[in-house]
């Protein structure tokens, strides 16, 4: 899997009050070999869910292997040395009536499986094995290259996906942060057992690993499992990845030709890392642009203009870079006047203060939104476990909603006058337009 934007949120609009208690609570432990293991305990919970995330993703890679994370991914489902076909793999977790998969981001990447509490031992039994014990069969390995290249192709064909890479390459061009996550279909017919292996062994290791368990489980007889289980997982230091360089001094498009239906485009500034605490305004200033039916942006383009179906906005915030963005699928004809009507409401945040009761909404929708995601043992067991393998302060949902609640209309002006500048200004476009540029209206 790769990792995108969910252009349903863009469309949705979940109203919720902000005074919510949620009682499930986490412990974090650190066995001797530095693995990190977080319980998300619930009593009532019918499932049990097991994940591991390891801090490897495409921004680990080289561009001469360029998608390899995300192939490695795909081959620890492939064979192990307990399980050694991807049938007995699949035929134990569906036997068991569980939900498993596992993704690929820039930073990091997930295994998971979810089954009913009994069956605890079972799956974690499963996910260990594929984490610690992929064969990576040259066989496997090159029939698994035709159903990556699928996927790729798969993704090039969903333009509303495109676009995104796109933006990324236009952000930070030839560096891991532009790259494909999925990677290029000609570096990955070139891939080899012997890639795999160097990489696993570099990245795979117990400091970098964090084990999940989330449900209705004995949390004694969990953590003495866990430790048997990795107990062999290397404890050497993680190998690093190369920062992000950002780089720019003037407005900056990229215009993709294609004889489409509609334009793709997407289009945003430059922002800063997770870590950064001004993400909590930003967050509340996206909300506002583009987070639902009553955002500026949804109101601006599909209501009034009538020039689009999907809309919306996001930051997207990692380790080391960062971005707030709006995207939308346009009328070919009303792509100007939209690109301009955006900009119109990217300045509007710098110009006027968000008022009060519009604040307000803003942020009940984020909070509601963040509980609405919580309604399970495993959603706030990723809940948990993404905030750690980013390098984040474990904090609660109540905390988190604390935070959002602070932000105030002028924190969200001042973000607007710092991140809001032609110099950090970027489109990404995909549409029948050829030898055709924008930037004479790229102003904010």
């Amino acid at each position: 899997m790769s990792e995108f934007i969910d252009m349903r949120k863009f469309s949705e609009k979940i109203p919720a009050p902000t005074k919510l208690t949620m009682k499930k609570t986490f412990k974090r432990h650190v066995l001797p070999n530095g693995l990190r293991v977080i319980f998300v305990p619930d009593s009532q919970s019918l499932a049990t869910m097991v994940m591991v995330l390891v801090e490897a993703g495409s921004k680990y890679e080289s561009k001469e292997l360029n998608g390899l994370s995300h192939f490695l991914e795909h081959m620890c489902f492939k064979g192990t040395t307990k399980r050694p076909s991807p049938l007995i793999i699949a035929s134990e977790l569906d036997g068991l009536g569980a939900q498993y998969n596992a993704f690929t981001l820039q930073e990091y990447t997930n295994y998971y499986a979810k089954a009913r509490n009994e069956s605890f031992d079972q799956i974690l039994d499963v996910v260990a094995d594929i984490y610690l014990n992929p064969t990576f069969d040259p066989q496997e390995i090159e029939k698994e290259k035709g159903v990556i290249i699928e996927e790729i192709n798969m993704y090039e064909g969903k333009l509303e996906r495109k676009v995104q890479d796109l933006f990324g390459e236009l952000l930070y061009g030839d560096q891991p942060a532009g790259w494909p996550i999925a990677g290029r279909k000609e570096v990955i017919q070139r891939m080899a057992r012997e890639d795999f292996i160097k990489y696993r062994n570099a990245h795979y290791v117990a400091p970098a690993t964090i084990v999940v368990v989330a449900g209705n489980f004995d949390e004694g007889h969990a953590l003495d499992k866990i430790a048997q289980h990795f107990k062999a997982l290397s404890s050497n230091p993680k190998k690093g990845k190369v920062s992000v360089v950002e780089s720019q001094d003037s407005p900056s498009e990229l215009i993709h030709f294609k004889d489409s239906d509609q334009t793709h485009l997407m289009l945003g500034f430059r922002a800063f890392n997770v870590f950064d605490d001004r993400r909590f305004a930003l967050d509340v200033l996206s909300d506002i642009l583009g987070g639902g039916m009553s955002s500026r942006l949804f109101q601006r383009i599909r209501e009034e203009l009538g020039a689009a179906y999907y809309v919306g906005a996001s930051a997207n915030l990692y380790s080391d870079h960062g971005d707030i963005l709006m995207a939308a699928g346009i009328d070919h004809k009303k792509i100007s006047e939209v690109i301009k009507a955006v900009l119109q409401e990217f300045g509007r945040f710098k110009d006027e203060l968000v008022g009060e009761e519009e604040l307000k909404r803003a942020k009940n929708h984020i909070i509601g939104n963040l509980y609405l995601s919580l309604e399970t043992s495993d959603q706030f067991g990723y809940f948990y476990g993404n905030q750690e393998v980013m390098g984040l302060p474990l904090e609660t949902p109540e905390e988190l909603a604390a935070r959002i609640n602070a932000v105030s209309a002028k924190e969200i002006q001042t973000l607007a006058r710092e991140l809001f500048a032609n110099q950090t200004l970027n489109l990404a476009l995909i549409g029948p337009f050829k030898n055709k540029s924008f930037i004479d209206i790229l102003k904010v």
